[in-house]
C-alpha cells in the first residue's frame, strides 16, 4: 500500500498525509545514492508522524517500510518508541510487523521493552495463534534476568497450546531462556520432555535442538520417542531433519552395539582351526552370539534413506554421516552417489562435502572409485576445492588407476595457479610412495620438471624428490648430481635447503661434488635464508668428519661466519657443531661419536594425508572442518559391548487401554489381551487417529517383530500397526495363536498363552535372520504404508467373506481372523506337530500380502547363452540359461544354470570356479566343485548370482585341474525380476504411486494382428519374467514383477489405441531398469 493511499479516503488530514507521503519519497532517492552523507532525520521524523496518525493505513505503510530498512540491513532502533506505543494495536497486520519489528531490537532497548511487558503477556491469550507466537518471541528476546520467571510462565503455557506453531516457538524459546540464566535448567527439562512426546512434525526439529542445547546428555528423554523420532523424520523441516539425525546418530551409538564386528567371528574361527575339540567346546561356550541387529537399529538407517534424495545439502551430509557412523559396513556405499551429487552445488557446499569425502576415501577406497571422474579438477574450481579433490585422487590412486591420473596431474602441473601446481607435484611424490610399481615413473617425471621454467614448480620437485630418493635406499647419484647444478638458479630456500641436506646426506658417494657446493655456499653464506645457513653449517660438518683433508679450512670458515650471525639459532647450532667435531682439549665424549651423530641412517618421511587424523570427528561437524575441537562439539561415544535394555523404548499405553475400553469389553489386562483391547478399541474410533500417529506407531511394531523382543513390547506395538500397515509374514503364527484364545474366561487365557509360547520359537528365529540380513531389501525400506494398509483393509474384507463356506481342511485361514470368538469358550491348548506348524508358516508366507507375492513364472524360455567355447575352452564348453526360479541360495539372488560339456576324449577334472571380479556390492554363490568329467559327458550345476538390480556383468574364471579360463555372465534386464500375482485394483494403486519420473513410456506401432491378446502376452513374457494381472479391459494388457535384489515392482500396462498403435508404460523406482526394459520390449512388440 503506497504512502498516497489513504489521501483519497479521507478528507481531514489529506494534505498532511499527502505532505508526508511527498518527503518520504523525495528522501528515499539520495539515502540510496549517498547514504553516507545524508540525514535520515526527516526520513525518520516523517516515519514517526505516520506512526503516531489515527489511521490504521497510514501506520501499516510506516511499518512497511520499517521492516523494509531493517531487510536492507540499516538501523532502524531510534523509532522504537514510536513503534513500542503501537503494540497494542487492534489491526493484526500491524501487530504483526510491530512483532517482527520488536523480536529485532528487544535485546538493544531492554527498557522501554519493559514497559510493555503486560501488553505481551496479554498477547500471549490473543485467539491469532501468530500473534501468541510473536508475542513469546518478542518476550524472550528481551535478555533481562528480572523477567526470568513470566518467560517461564510463558514458555510453560506456550507448550501446552493447541497450536504446533506456538509450541515450535515455545521449544525456540527455551534455548533463549537457558542461555540467560542456566539455574533453570531443570524446570526446561520438563517442559522439554513433555514437548519430544508432541507428534507434530512442526514442533520435532525445534525441540530436539532445545534437547540438544539443554540437555544433550539426557538420553533417557529420548527413550521413549526414539521411535516416534525416526517415523517422523522424512515429514519434518529440513533444518529440523538436520538435528534431529545428529541426535539420533549420538543415541544409536550409545544404545545399540557394532555393526562391524560381524568380521570378528569369522576370526575366531580361524585362531581355533588347530585346537583340540575340548578347548573349542570351551570355547564356543563362551564366544559371543552371532551380530543380530536391532531392530531399532534398521528402524533409524531405514528411515533416513529416503532423505539421500533431499534438495538440501545439509540433510544429505546429515545422513551420510549417520550411514558412516552406525551401519554396517556393506551398506555405506549407497551414500556415495548422493555426495558425489552435491559437487554441483556452491563452491562452499563442494568445500565441506569433498573435506568429507576425502576422510572416508582413506579407510574405504571402494565407495567412491565409480565417480573417480567426478573428482578430476576444472579450471574453474576456486585453489581450495582443486587442493581437496587432489587429496581425494591421491586416496583413490590405484595400480589400475594409476597411469590415467599421472596423465591428469601431468596436466594440473602445467596450471597457472602456483599453489594448485605445487600441490600436484606433492601428489606425484604420494603416489609414487603408496603405489611401488610407478615409484621410478614419478621420480623421472619429477626430475624432468626440474628444468622447468616456473622456480615454484622446480622447488616442490626439489623438496618431493629429496623424499623420494630418502625412501629409495638405492644410489641415484646422477639425481643428486643434476640437483646440485640447480643451486646457481633455485632461488626458493626449502628447495635450496632440501638440496644441501640431500648432498650432504650423500656426500660420500658424490664426493667431487659436495666439496665444491660448500665452496659456492660459503661464498654466499651471509646472504642466505636461515633455513639454508642451517643445512650449509650440517654440511659443512658431514664433510668435515668424512672429507676432512679437501673441506677442513672451508668449514672453520662456514663456522666462524656462523658465529656471529644475527639469528640466535644459528650462532647455537655454530657452537653445538664446533664444540662436537673439532677435538680440542674441553671436548667432551660425544666428540668421539660425531659421525655417527651427523651422518646415522635417517628413518624415510612417512608421506600421509593430511585427513588421516580427521576421523575421530564426527563427519559433517565444524570440527571435522577446522580439525580441532570446536565449542559445543559433542563427541560420538563408543558402542557399547553389550547392548542397553531394548525395552526402555517400548510406549506404555496399558492406563490409557483401560480407561477407554467400553463397557461391553473384557477389561482382564494381560500381555497376551493388550493387543485386542487396544484393537477393538480402535474399530471403534478409527477416526480420531491422525495419520501421523498410526504410520509412527506401524513402522514402530514392525521393528518390534523384527527383532527377538519380549512378549510384552511385541503385543503393545502391534494394535496400531496392524490397522496402519501390512506388517509382514513374520508375526502371523503369533498372531494365529492369539486369536484363537480370545475370550473372556481366563482359563482360555491360559491355554492360549502357551500355545503361544510354542507356536512363536520358529518364527522368532525366521525373523530373526531376517533382522541381522546386512542390507534389507528396498521394498520394504521404501514401500508405501498407504498401499499396505489398503492391502490389509482387502485382506480382511476377503477373510470376513470367505469363512462361511470353507470346509475344516482349510479352517486354519481362520487363524488370520480379528474378531473375538463371541461365546465365552476355554479352548484347549491345539496340538500341532512341527511339521503341521512348518506348512502353516509356508501358508502364511504365500498369502502374507495382497500386493506383492510371487508366482510361478508364466513363460520358461529355453534359449541358452554361450559361456565358454569348446575352441576357446580346450575341450570345455560351457552354457547357461535363466530358468526363472526363485534362487536356493538367497532370496536376492537370480538363479542360473550351467550346462557342462566335455567335447574331448580324455577326463577334465576338478572344474570349479575360481577368482570373482565383481562389481561393488554384487554376490555370487557358486557351484560344487566337479571331481571329474567324462569324454563327451555334460552335467547341469545350478549357481546364485546377485545382479544388485543392474545388467552389470559377473566376471570370473572357470577352472579345470589345468587351465583357467575368464567367462563373464550378463543378465537381460527380464531375468532381475520376479513375477507377482496381484488384483487388478491393487495394480492401478500402486501404478497411483509411481508417476512422475518414476513412470517411461513409449508408442508402439505395428499391425492390428500383433496386438492380439495371445502375442503380446508372449511376446513380453520371453522377453520378462513377468506375472499377468487381470484387466477388465480388452484394450489394455497389464503385467507385475518385483525386482529379485530390492524387491521393487515393476508395473508394465500395453493399452491399445486406435488404428495400428499402442502404447508401453513401466512404472517402477528402478527408473534405469524401467529404461532398459522398455527399450527391450518396444522392438520385440513392433515386429510381426
Amino acid at each position: 500500500m503506497s504512502s498516497n493511499s489513504f489521501v483519497y479516503n479521507e478528507q481531514s488530514g489529506g494534505g498532511e498525509a499527502t505532505e508526508l507521503g511527498q518527503e518520504a519519497t523525495s528522501t528515499i532517492s539520495p539515502s540510496g545514492a549517498f547514504g553516507l552523507f545524508s540525514s535520515d532525520l526527516k526520513k525518520n521524523e516523517d516515519l514517526k508522524q505516520m506512526l503516531e496518525s489515527n489511521k490504521d493505513s497510514a501506520k501499516l505503510d510506516a511499518m512497511k517500510r520499517i521492516v523494509g530498512m531493517i531487510a536492507k540491513g540499516k538501523n532502524a532502533s531510534e523509532l522504537f518508541p514510536a513503534v513500542v506505543k503501537n503494540v497494542a494495536s487492534k489491526n493484526i497486520e500491524i501487530k504483526k510487523l510491530v512483532y517482527v519489528y520488536l523480536v529485532r531490537y528487544a535485546e538493544e532497548q531492554q527498557d522501554l521493552a519493559l514497559l510493555s511487558i503486560s501488553t505481551f503477556q496479554r498477547a500471549l491469550k490473543d485467539p491469532n495463534q501468530l500473534i501468541r507466537a510473536s508475542a513469546l518471541r518478542v518476550l524472550s528476546s528481551i535478555r533481562v534476568p528480572i523477567i526470568v520467571p513470566i518467560m517461564m510462565l510463558a514458555i510453560k503455557e506456550a507448550s501446552a497450546d493447541l497450536s504446533p506453531y506456538v509450541r515450535k516457538n515455545a521449544a525456540h524459546a527455551i534455548q533463549k531462556l537457558y542461555s540467560l540464566d542456566p539455574e533453570q535448567k531443570e524446570m526446561l527439562i520438563e517442559v522439554i520432555e513433555k514437548l519430544l512426546k508432541d507428534k507434530s512434525t512442526l514442533v520435532a526439529g525445534s525441540v530436539v535442538m532445545a534437547f540438544e542445547e539443554v540437555c544433550p546428555d539426557r538420553i533417557d528423554l529420548i527413550h521413549k520417542n526414539y521411535r516416534k523420532l525416526c517415523n517422523l523424520l522424512v515429514d519434518v523441516e529440513e533444518w529440523g531433519q538436520v538435528v534431529i539425525i545428529h541426535m539420533l546418530t549420538r543415541y544409536a551409538r550409545t544404545q545399540f552395539v557394532s555393526p562391524w564386528k560381524e568380521d570378528d567371528g569369522l576370526e575366531d574361527n580361524e585362531k581355533n582351526f588347530y585346537e583340540s575339540d575340548d578347548e573349542q567346546k570351551e570355547k564356543t561356550d563362551h564366544r559371543k552370539k552371532p551380530y543380530t541387529m536391532d531392530p531399532d537399529h534398521r528402524l533409524l538407517i531405514r528411515n533416513t534413506k529416503p532423505l539421500l534424495q533431499s534438495r538440501n545439502a545439509a540433510v544429505v551430509m546429515a545422513v551420510a554421516q549417520l550411514y558412516w557412523h552406525i551401519s554396517p559396513k556393506s551398506e555405506v556405499g549407497i551414500i556415495s552417489k548422493s555426495l558425489v551429487r552435491l559437487l554441483r552445488s556452491n563452491r562452499e557446499v563442494q568445500y565441506i562435502v569433498l573435506q568429507n569425502i576425502a576422510t572416508m576415501s582413506i579407510q574405504r577406497k571402494g565407495m567412491f572409485e565409480p565417480y573417480l571422474k567426478s573428482f578430476y579438477v576444472r579450471s574453474t574450481d576456486p585453489t581450495m576445492i582443486k587442493t581437496l579433490k587432489l587429496e581425494i585422487l591421491t586416496n583413490l590412486a590405484n595400480e589400475a588407476n594409476i597411469s590415467t591420473l599421472l596423465r591428469e596431474f601431468q596436466t594440473y602441473v602445467k596450471s597457472q595457479d602456483k599453489q594448485f601446481a605445487a600441490a600436484t607435484i606433492q601428489t606425484i611424490g604420494r603416489c609414487a610412495t603408496n603405489i611401488s610399481e610407478v615409484t621410478d615413473t614419478c621420480l623421472n617425471g619429477l626430475v624432468c620438471l626440474l628444468s622447468n621454467r616456473d622456480e615454484i614448480v622446480v622447488a616442490e620437485s626439489v623438496v618431493v624428490i629429496k623424499k623420494l630418493l630418502q625412501m629409495q635406499p638405492v644410489q641415484h647419484g646422477e639425481i643428486i648430481k643434476h640437483m646440485a647444478k640447480l643451486l646457481d638458479s633455485i632461488t626458493v630456500p626449502v628447495a635450496r635447503a632440501s638440496i644441501l641436506w640431500l648432498i650432504g646426506e650423500n656426500c660420500e658417494r658424490v664426493p667431487k661434488i659436495a666439496p665444491d657446493v660448500l665452496r659456492k655456499m660459503a661464498k654466499s653464506f651471509t646472504s642466505e635464508d636461515d633455513l639454508v645457513k642451517l643445512q650449509i653449517l650440517n654440511l659443512g660438518a658431514k664433510l668435515y668428519l668424512t672429507n676432512s683433508k679437501q673441506t677442513k679450512l672451508l668449514t672453520q670458515y662456514i663456522l666462524n661466519l656462523g658465529k656471529y650471525d644475527q639469528n640466535y639459532d644459528i650462532r647455537d647450532r655454530t657452537r653445538f657443531i664446533r664444540q662436537l667435531i673439532v677435538p680440542n682439549e674441553k671436548s667432551g665424549a660425544l666428540s668421539k661419536y660425531a659421525k655417527k651423530i651427523f651422518l646415522a641412517q635417517k628413518p624415510a618421511p612417512l608421506l600421509e594425508s593430511p585427513f588421516k587424523d580427521r576421523d575421530h570427528f564426527q563427519l559433517g561437524t565444524l570440527s571435522h572442518t577446522l580439525n580441532t575441537k570446536a565449542t559445543g562439539y559433542l563427541e560420538l561415544s563408543n558402542w557399547p559391548e553389550v547392548a542397553p535394555d531394548p525395552s526402555v523404548r517400548n510406549v506404555e499405553v496399558i492406563e490409557l487401554a483401560k480407561e477407554w475400553t467400553p463397557a461391553g469389553k473384557a477389561k482382564k489386562e494381560n500381555p497376551a489381551k493388550k493387543f485386542y483391547s487396544e484393537s477393538e478399541e480402535e474399530e471403534d474410533s478409527s477416526d480420531s487417529s491422525s495419520d501421523s500417529e498410526s504410520e509412527s506407531e506401524s513402522a514402530s511394531g514392525e521393528q518390534e517383530e523384527e527383532g527377538d523382543s519380549s512378549e510384552d513390547t511385541s503385543s503393545e506395538h502391534r494394535s496400531d500397526s496392524e490397522s496402519a500397515s501390512e506388517v509382514g509374514d513374520k508375526r502371523t503364527a503369533k498372531r494365529n495363536s492369539k486369536s484363537k484364545g480370545k475370550s473372556d474366561s481366563e482359563d482360555g487365557e491360559k491355554e492360549n498363552e502357551k500355545s503361544k509360547t510354542s507356536d512363536s520359537s520358529s518364527t522368532d528365529s525366521s525373523s530373526e535372520e531376517e533382522s541381522s540380513s546386512d542390507s534389507e531389501s528396498v521394498s520394504e525400506s521404501e514401500s508405501e504404508p498407504e498401499s499396505r494398509k489398503v492391502a490389509k483393509e482387502k485382506e480382511k474384507k476377503k477373510t470376513k467373506q470367505d469363512r462361511n463356506p470353507l470346509t475344516k481342511d482349510v479352517s486354519l485361514l481362520d487363524l488370520d481372523d480379528f474378531n473375538p470368538v463371541s461365546t465365552p469358550v476355554a479352548l484347549p491348548t491345539p496340538a500341532l506337530s512341527p511339521s503341521l506348524i512348518a506348512d502353516l508358516e509356508g501358508l502364511n508366507l504365500s498369502t502374507c500380502s495382497s500386493v506383492i507375492s510371487v508366482n510361478t513364472p508364466v513363460f520358461v524360455p529355453v534359449k541358452t547363452h554361450v559361456l565358454l567355447h569348446r575352441m576357446s575352452g580346450r575341450g570345455l564348453a560351457a552354457h547357461y540359461f535363466f530358468p526363472r526360479q526363485p534362487c536356493i541360495f538367497g532370496d536376492k539372488m537370480v538363479s542360473v544354470q550351467i550346462t557342462l560339456n566335455n567335447t574331448t576324449d580324455q577326463k577334465i577334472e576338478n572344474i570349479h570356479i575360481g577368482e570373482k571380479k565383481l562389481p561393488m556390492g554384487m554376490q555370487m554363490h557358486v557351484f560344487t566343485p566337479i571331481e571329474s568329467l567324462e569324454p563327451e559327458g555334460s552335467i547341469t550345476v545350478s549357481m546364485g548370482i546377485d545382479f544388485c538390480d543392474s545388467t552389470q556383468t559377473a566376471s570370473f574364471q572357470l577352472c579345470t585341474k589345468d587351465d583357467c579360463f575368464s567367462v563373464n555372465i550378463q543378465p537381460p534386464v527380464g531375468e532381475l525380476l520376479l513375477p507377482v500375482a496381484m488384483s487388478e485394483k491393487d495394480f492401478k494403486k500402486e501404478q497411483g504411486m509411481l508417476t512422475g519420473m518414476n513412470e517411461t513410456s513409449t508408442v508402439i506401432i505395428a499391425a492390428p494382428q500383433n496386438f492380439t491378446p495371445s502375442v503380446i502376452l508372449q511376446k513380453v513374457v520371453n522377453v520378462a519374467n513377468v506375472g499377468v494381472v487381470p484387466s477388465g479391459q480388452d484394450n489394455i494388457h497389464r503385467f507385475a514383477a518385483k525386482t529379485v535384489h530390492s524387491g521393487s515392482l515393476m508395473l508394465v500396462t500395453v493399452e491399445l489405441k486406435e488404428g495400428s498403435t499402442a502404447q508401453l508404460i513401466i512404472n517402477t523406482e528402478r527408473t534405469v531398469i524401467g529404461s532398459v526394459l522398455l527399450r527391450e520390449l518396444k522392438p520385440v512388440l513392433s515386429q510381426g
